[in-house]
This record gives C-alpha cells, sequence and structure tokens, in this order.
C-alpha cells in the first residue's frame, strides 16, 4: 500500500460564518505545543483590503493570538483583485513558509481563490480588445442582462456566478469566447495540488447557518459598517472594480446614497449573503479531497487535531 504524501500545508475552507478564523487559530497553537510553527495564509478575497474590516470578519490584530496572519491588508481598496494574481502571490508565500520551516495554513471561502492556488492549474489568457467590449457592454446593458447572455453560451456557468457579479460574468463571457469551451471546462478539478496538501472543511445543518448569518450581518450594522463604508468612499471605494462589489459593503454604499433604508440594506446583505454560503458548499462539496467536520460538534478541536497529527506525525514522505 502506497502511503499519502506528508502534506506541507493545510488548507480550511467552508462557508462563510462557518468559524475558520477561530478554528485556525486554534489549530495554529495546538501546533505549536508539538513544536511546529504554523502561521496563517488568508484566502478570503475581501480581506485583502485595507480598511475593509467588519463587513469581512477580519479578524482584529490583538485577537490573532500572536500567531503571524499573510495577505490580509495587503490591497488598498482601488486596486482589483484577481485569482490569476492571488494564486501567484499566495504560492510564492506558502512556498517561502514551508522552505522556512513553517507550517502554512490556508483559510477561507473565496472558491476560486481556493482551488487557483491548491490545484495544479493555468488560468487562460486575455484578451484586451474583448475584455474592454465586454465591460462597455456591461455599463450599457447591466449585469443581469450580461448574466442572460453567459446563460445562452454556458448555462452551468451562469448558474454559479451571482447575476449581478458584473466581473465575474465579464470573466466568464471572456474565456468562453476565447477558448470556445465552457467556462467550467477552465476550472481547476482535476483534485491534484501545487504542493502536498491536507484539506479539512466546515459545515453544520443548513438552518443554523442561516440563522447564525443573519445575526452576524445585523451585528455588522450595529458595529459600524455603514461608517466603515463612508470612511473608504475618500480612499476610493466608489471607483474600485472589485471591493466595491463585496456583500455588506455595496449594499452600505446605497444605503448612504439614499437608494434604499437601513432596514433593506441589511435586508439585501442578509439574503445575499445566505445565498452565498449555499453556493460555497456547492462548490466545495465537489472536492472529494476535503474532510468535513461539524462546527457544532463539542470536540470540533480535538477531532480536527486528530486527523492533523495523523497526516503530519505519521504520513510516508
Amino acid at each position: 500500500m502506497t502511503e499519502n504524501p506528508k502534506p506541507e500545508f493545510l488548507c480550511l475552507v467552508g462557508p462563510t460564518g462557518s468559524g475558520k478564523s477561530g478554528l485556525a487559530l486554534e489549530i495554529a497553537a495546538r501546533l505549536a505545543t508539538k513544536g511546529i510553527r504554523a502561521e496563517i495564509v488568508n484566502a478570503d478575497a475581501m480581506q485583502f483590503y485595507q480598511g475593509m474590516d467588519i463587513g469581512t470578519a477580519k479578524l482584529p490584530l490583538a485577537d490573532r493570538r500572536g500567531i503571524t496572519h499573510h495577505l490580509i491588508d495587503w490591497l488598498s481598496v482601488t486596486q482589483e483583485s484577481t485569482a490569476a494574481n492571488y494564486q501567484v502571490v499566495a504560492r510564492e508565500k506558502i512556498s517561502a513558509l514551508v522552505s522556512d520551516g513553517v507550517f502554512p495554513i490556508v483559510v477561507g471561502g473565496s472558491m476560486l481563490y481556493v482551488a487557483a492556488l491548491v490545484n495544479t492549474f493555468d488560468f487562460p489568457g486575455r484578451d484586451e480588445e474583448l475584455r474592454a467590449k465586454l465591460e462597455q457592454e456591461l455599463v450599457v446593458l447591466g449585469p443581469e442582462a450580461m448574466h442572460a447572455k453567459l446563460a445562452l453560451l454556458d448555462e452551468v456557468a451562469a448558474s454559479r456566478i451571482e447575476p449581478m457579479n458584473g466581473r465575474r460574468i465579464v470573466r466568464a463571457l471572456e474565456i468562453v469566447m476565447i477558448t470556445g469551451e465552457p467556462f467550467v471546462a477552465a476550472l481547476p478539478e482535476q483534485w491534484e495540488s501545487f504542493l502536498p496538501v491536507l484539506e479539512i472543511g466546515l459545515n453544520s445543518d443548513r438552518a443554523h447557518l442561516v440563522d447564525r448569518l443573519a445575526k452576524r450581518v445585523e451585528k455588522m450594522w450595529e458595529d459600524g459598517l455603514v461608517a466603515e463604508v463612508s470612511g473608504l468612499i475618500d480612499q476610493g471605494l466608489r471607483e474600485s472594480k472589485t471591493a466595491r462589489q463585496a456583500i455588506g459593503y455595496s449594499q452600505a454604499l446605497e444605503q448612504i446614497d439614499g437608494l434604499i433604508e437601513q432596514e433593506e440594506a441589511i435586508a439585501q446583505t442578509t439574503q445575499l449573503t445566505q445565498r452565498y454560503a449555499r453556493r460555497q458548499m456547492s462548490w466545495f462539496r465537489r472536492d472529494p479531497r476535503i474532510n468535513w467536520f461539524d462546527y457544532q460538534n463539542e470536540n470540533l478541536v480535538e477531532e480536527v487535531m486528530e486527523l492533523i497529527y495523523s497526516n503530519l506525525l505519521t504520513s510516508g514522505k
């Protein structure tokens, strides 16, 4: 029987609100007791942005228990975030940590970013002229019309992309029109990692997560999300291609502009967050390597650590 290679990093995934950040801290602290130094690498695309804290549930520095976090606050809100760029930056970071004897813990729920990082995969090229044309169509027609156009060319891709996410719709159309293949054919699904990896997923029963996310959104407003967004306007949030589309931030902007009342902003954010969590699980369930745990399990940390130790301390090379 062939032994699995010893994992060189851990990837912790799951829907938003499932407790990934807290578990990652506990894993790193427990590994330290075994003489294994661990650091965390962020894979939540909206936590890349400086100043976007409340709406992304970013752990304050004081709550990180002295554990180093990478790829948090490394972009300004005016910079565009892409999975292709993240793939390069995050792989370089992970490889450097491994070379230094550090065990990286990748944490996040941004599906394409996680897949791009973990899996052996090269992104399709770009056609700047075609992209400019599609972006102009997006301005003229709006995201819903562009989503309908995508559905005619690639029904599966359209089902996996939020109808209001114009940036991802444009990219999907660009890939389909360049390659002549469905967008999903360009996604990484061969389940081969660029380095040996142990994948862990958190989830629980749907009703519990739905209620948890509703309370989380309400708390975001209580904690001052609107004031946070107001402060980011002068930093270029309105003009950004990526950051302004973040769930919660887009709705807070509309509230600031008087387009919707606070009650509607909270309701929309709650609905979109819950829908996003469903899409996350639909995506992650396709990966057969993920070891799933119930975040409500009282013995969660012990069972997760048992799995990690069995791989790190006994796996072959």
